[in-house]
């Protein structure tokens, strides 16, 4: 989990371009709640995959929901994500 959120607060707030597995993508990542709340959605370009996820900071620690994913798909994604030009 450790790594998944240094790469989740890594990547910048607002709409990006983004590359994972060779693949194109535009997301954006969002904060609510001063800070304690965030969503990330991601679609790529050119094809048909979407992520999407809400991220809580919560007093019992940090929680992660997927929507209607797999939450292994969306921590890889994360993960590999790379922010391009």
């Amino acid at each position: 989990m450790q790594q998944f959120l240094t790469a989740f607060h890594a990547l910048p707030p607002g709409t990006h371009k983004g590359s994972f597995q060779g693949r194109l993508y535009v997301f954006s990542k969002s904060s609510f709640a001063h800070g304690k709340s965030w969503k990330l959605v991601a679609e790529e370009l050119g094809g048909t995959d979407y992520i999407s996820l809400n991220l809580y900071d919560l007093a019992s620690g940090p929680r992660l929901y997927p929507c209607e994913m797999p939450a292994e798909k969306v921590v890889n994604f994360v993960c590999g994500l790379k922010q391009v030009g």
